[in-house]
């Protein structure tokens, strides 16, 4: 089983990509099963067609810890498996306590055992932070691979940037590698060339280029994968060639990150920034 982790800077689709990617890798005949690590607990709804699914936290806070795994996991589009770690009430707690809440309780409960016979688990982590629990993917080793979904705005790379921080510090440790970078485009300038030297520069690739496209968000509003909604459509292609290079993927790293003059010089560089 492969065990993966999305990040990303706060907005910039990590849970619509996540989500069209497991789509995706269902439709190929994978066994999927996506963790939200979310406190939001959204990062299955799309999968579920817009169903509430009860987090772990918010069964464990009403059942006690005396749970069936199928109080915790549902199934989604192509039976994949879909759990949501939830968060604390607010202002109270660490939100990412409920990741490592979690993902233990879904060891105890034998989620990951080779009776399941899963291909992948997909760890969908809330925006760039690194510390903490929510850094428990990289820090103990239960994702292997990391993506990272960016685009070619300065904020998206700075956090691809500071994200690559966490996994060399974590690397040797915990044994995670970089998969690469994935492309969520905001229709920038010279953003698909900037995002590849930026990848080339880190070590890693640029695993694929997302376009924008509105289908997105028509199959969003339906409570679908684009996949799900139009498997026609021109971005479920997207979709399935993203699944098939994350599927295929050979090459994974220890990131080397860019000091912050240089990712400057490269924003600079695709004219992201104007010369003082």
């Amino acid at each position: 089983m492969r065990k993966v982790a999305i990040y990303g800077k706060g907005g910039i689709g990590k849970s619509t990509t996540t989500q069209n990617t497991v789509a995706a890798l269902a439709e190929m005949g994978k066994k999927v099963m996506v963790v939200g690590c979310d406190p939001k607990a959204d990062s299955t709804r799309l999968l579920l067609g817009g169903l509430a699914q009860k987090s772990v936290l918010d069964t464990i806070r009403d059942e006690g810890e005396d749970i069936e795994l199928d109080d915790i996991r549902r199934d989604g589009f192509g039976s994949c498996k879909c759990v949501e770690s939830g968060g604390p009430e607010p202002g109270v707690g660490c939100a990412g306590r409920g990741i490592i809440t979690s993902i233990n309780m879904l060891e105890q409960l034998g989620a990951y055992d080779e009776s399941e016979e899963l291909d992948y688990a997909f760890y969908d982590v809330l925006g760039d932070v690194v510390c903490g629990g929510f850094a428990m993917p990289i820090r103990q080793g239960k994702a292997q691979e990391i993506y990272i979904v960016c685009s070619g705005e300065m904020m998206a790379m700075y956090a691809a940037n500071n994200i690559c921080k966490g996994i060399m510090k974590f690397a040797e440790s915990g044994g995670v590698r970089l998969g690469g970078l994935i492309c969520n485009s905001r229709n920038v300038d010279n953003e698909s060339e900037m995002i590849q030297e930026f990848a080339k520069r880190l070590g890693t690739q640029m695993i694929h280029f997302v376009p924008r496209d509105n289908d997105v968000q028509r199959a969003e509003i339906r409570k679908m994968t684009v996949i799900d909604w139009n498997p026609e459509a021109p971005q479920a292609d997207e979709y399935r060639t993203l699944a098939r290079n994350i599927d295929n993927n050979e090459l994974f790293v220890i990131p080397k990150p860019l000091e912050i003059e240089e990712l400057e010089s490269l924003l600079l560089e695709y004219g992201l920034l104007e010369a003082a």
